[in-house]
C-alpha cells in the first residue's frame, strides 16, 4: 500500500507521513477541516492507537494472532464490504467480546462499501446501530488505509485522544518513532 501512495501525486498525507516517521509527539491526525470524518457519537476518551482492515481483524478471532482491543482508540476500515457485510462483522467483534473494552472508534473511509440503492439506510446508520450503544466516541471516514486520495499514516501502539463533538479530532499523544540523532 505504501508504494501505491506513494506512486500517486495525491497518494500521500504528508505531514501525517512525516510526524509518524519523524519522532513527533502531540499532533492531529484527523482535525482537517474538509477531511471528509464525521461525527457519528460523541465524547472524549484516550488509549492505545490499534486496528486495520475490519475483515482481517474478524478472521484473527480464536486464533493465536487473535486481535486485542481492550483500552484501545479502534481504527476500523474495509474495502468492498457492503454494509450487511460490516454490520455482520461489527456484530462478530461486538458478540465476541472485543468492542467491550474500547474506548474509541474511528472508521476509515470504507471505499466502495456501498449501499444497494433501493436499501433505505446509509453505512453509516450500520455503524451507528451497532456501536451506537457502546457509550464512547465514534467517528466516520478518516483516510486512512484503503482510500481514493491522502492516506493518513496512523501509528498503531501509540498512546491517541479521540475527541468527537461537532468536529472530530484524533490525536497522537506519544511519538511512534524515535527522532534522528543531531549532528
Amino acid at each position: 500500500m505504501v508504494t501505491k501512495d506513494f506512486a500517486a501525486s495525491d497518494g500521500l498525507h504528508a505531514a501525517s507521513w512525516k510526524a509518524a516517521t519523524g519522532g513527533k509527539a502531540k499532533w492531529e491526525a484527523a482535525a482537517v477541516p474538509g477531511s471528509g470524518v464525521i461525527p457519528l457519537v460523541e465524547g472524549k476518551a484516550e488509549g492505545i492507537l490499534y486496528g486495520g482492515c475490519l475483515s482481517l481483524l474478524v478472521a484473527s478471532l480464536k486464533t493465536p494472532n487473535e486481535v486485542r482491543t481492550a483500552d484501545t482508540i479502534l481504527f476500523l476500515e474495509d474495502v468492498g464490504a457492503k454494509p450487511f457485510q460490516i454490520d455482520r462483522m461489527l456484530m462478530q467483534l461486538k458478540m465476541a467480546g472485543k468492542l467491550a473494552g474500547v474506548r474509541g472508534i474511528v472508521f476509515g473511509e470504507m471505499m466502495d462499501c456501498l449501499q444497494h440503492p433501493e436499501q433505505p439506510f446509509s453505512l453509516q446508520e450500520v455503524v451507528q446501530r451497532v456501536v451506537g450503544d457502546l457509550n464512547i466516541p465514534v467517528a466516520f471516514g478518516l483516510r486512512s488505509g484503503h482510500v481514493t486520495q491522502g492516506n493518513v499514516t496512523l501509528p498503531f501502539g501509540v498512546r491517541a485522544s479521540l475527541e468527537v463533538r461537532k468536529e472530530v479530532r484524533l490525536t497522537i499523544l506519544e511519538a511512534a518513532t524515535v527522532p534522528p540523532a543531531k549532528a
